[in-house]
């Protein structure tokens, strides 16, 4: 069942979206002033602190990894999640209404009679260069206009976030056959006239009308790609986004252009291409209800918490199983005679994903969607056999720690842990108790932090190691609370510090290097330096595992 679910949320666009690591709220975040970071032998990495105060690259001894190293693994990662993202969103556009009937309508202007296959197979080739460009030079127009700063802050921002709920859902409706959303006929008719011309520029011009028409169908997808792609933070992730969405859609048009034969294996149109449409319309209102959860867990509103965002979901997916087998149906619909084999199971596997849900009522942790889903500590009724009293911090005589922690009342711990949410509490209890500190920075809005949370730190091993072996602290970069007014400050580059995110995202960003969450920080709490190299989410528990072992094996040394 895990394994179904994650395919149709990755195929359909959800998981792809959401599963990248992300980039938090970096431009607001700079200029607080922490603990000194004390220069000492006994640190157990090569980074230390230099005497005219600059600091030398930390670095792990047995991996060789500097954090600057890791940093570029995960945006590595981050970039390579949205370029699958957007072949994904690429090849569920093809199938769009827009775009399928006119693949055989191109590639039979590409070998019409009288021409060299040859010549045939170039001009298709160059015909998907010009589709690729044009996608492309649209995502980094995305870069341009909002800048690097404005794509690191929207992951977080509350009015962004609430306007990109509202424009997904309007998206849906679009999708649903509430409305077209069209451009203009001119920019059509100019473009249309403009490929008669020949040669390279009427081939670009042939690409661009295809944009220009298809856009009624193609601009929900590309507009909520570009959405998700510009709130991982990436600089250039709207550009790798449509690089994978051109790529898929250009693709076919060369393959059929060089094997124009397989033409005849195509299915032919019909209304299976508006259900196509409909369904990812449904998938489309799902997504949105992310973004208002971000918004919900960042202002720690708990207006939206899990079981109303679980409840949401298995009526849409409820829905959109009744509407495959034909039980429910829209204006633009044709008549449905009977129900095609594919069509059947694919509304079997939608049906079995919404029951499956159900039991996420009553506090089931619902693993293969956790990542997506708010915070289970925010469900009000819980009967799940993970529920758990907190697990308080044991010092070396075996007392607990019972003393509310700071910014303890605005967060939602993860089951079972009793996390300090400030730097230098935490790290004065580790001391206390001779125990090395694990910082985990994390954020409201990232999925990944979720999923390791539900998937990792439950496994058993795991925990205990958590919980027994290390005092951990959870950092959240994107929280929007005040600072205590003696708190707030400026910093010498005119920056402010006045929000609990600001101070944590300028923490991680000056002290490790790093702006990407979850991003798990194994420290020597007297030296204050890492013990092996941070390192960012692994879905392994195992080598999770042997990771917190390294960090303690690298503290008794």
């Amino acid at each position: 069942m895990k394994r179904i679910i994650l395919f149709i949320l990755l195929t359909t666009g959800i998981l792809s979206t959401q599963d990248a690591v992300k980039a938090q709220d970096t431009s607001s975040a700079s200029g607080i002033e922490f603990t000194p970071i004390n220069s000492s032998p006994a640190a157990k990495t090569t980074g230390t602190t230099k005497k005219d105060g600059s600091r030398e690259k930390a670095v792990d001894k047995k991996s060789g990894k500097t954090l600057a190293a890791t940093t570029r693994e995960q945006s590595k990662q981050t970039l390579w999640t949205i370029f699958l993202a957007g072949l994904a969103g690429g090849f569920a556009a093809l199938l769009m209404p827009c775009i399928f009937p006119m693949l055989p309508l191109t590639v039979s202007y590409f070998t019409k009679s009288g021409e060299k296959k040859d010549n045939a197979v170039g001009k298709a080739a160059i015909y998907g260069i010009s589709i690729i460009a044009i996608y492309v030079v649209m995502g980094l127009l995305v870069t341009v206009i909002f800048g690097a700063d404005a794509l690191n802050s929207l992951s977080t921002n509350g009015i962004f976030n609430f306007g990109f709920f509202l424009l997904i859902v309007a998206f849906a409706a679009s999708f649903l056959g509430a409305f077209e959303i069209t451009l203009p006929s001119g920019w059509v008719n100019k473009m249309d006239q403009n490929s008669d011309k020949g040669g390279l520029a009427g081939l670009f011009f042939m690409a661009a009308t295809l944009a220009l028409v298809s856009f009624s169908c193609t601009g929900p997808i590309i507009g909520t790609l570009l959405v998700q792609a510009a709130t991982t933070g990436a600089l250039l992730g709207p550009a790798i986004g449509m690089l994978g969405f051109a790529l898929a859609l250009a693709i076919p048009f060369v393959l059929f252009a060089m094997f124009p034969s397989w033409l005849r294996s195509l299915p032919k149109s019909g209304g299976w291409l508006n259900s196509v449409k409909v369904t990812l319309g449904f998938l489309e209102l799902a997504l949105s209800l992310k973004f208002l959860s971000n918004v919900d867990l960042a202002y720690h509103w708990h207006w939206f918490d899990r079981e109303i965002f679980l409840v949401l979901w298995i009526v849409i997916f409820a829905l959109m199983g009744c509407y495959l087998l034909g039980k429910l149906k829209f204006s633009h619909d044709s008549d449905l005679k009977f129900i095609s084999v594919p069509r059947l199971f694919l509304a079997v596997v939608v049906l079995a994903f919404s029951m499956y849900m159900v039991p996420g009522l009553w506090g089931a942790p619902l693993k293969s969607i956790s990542a997506f889903l708010p915070p289970q500590a925010t469900q009000d009724f819980d009967l799940s056999a993970q529920a758990m009293a907190p697990n308080n911090q044991i010092n070396s005589n075996g007392a607990a720690d019972m003393k509310p922690h700071k910014y303890a009342d605005l967060f939602d711990k993860p089951k079972g842990f009793n996390p300090y949410f400030d730097y230098d509490e935490g790290l004065a209890y580790a001391k206390k108790v001779h125990k090395p500190v694990m910082i985990d920075f994390t954020g409201h809005a990232c999925v990944n932090c979720r999923k390791m949370e539900a998937d990792v730190w439950s496994d058993k091993q795991v925990y205990q190691r958590i919980t027994q072996d290390y005092v951990l602290i959870q950092l959240y970069v994107d929280d929007k609370t005040d600072l205590a007014e003696r708190e707030q400050t400026t910093t010498h580059e005119g920056r402010k510090i006045q929000t609990v995110g600001n101070k944590w995202s300028y923490l991680q960003i000056s002290k490790f290097v790093s702006n990407s969450q979850p991003f798990y920080v194994l420290l020597d709490p007297d030296t204050q330096e890492p013990l092996v190299a941070p390192q960012g989410a692994e879905y392994d528990p195992l080598s999770y595992l042997k990771y917190l072992d390294s960090g303690l094996k690298a503290y008794v040394e």
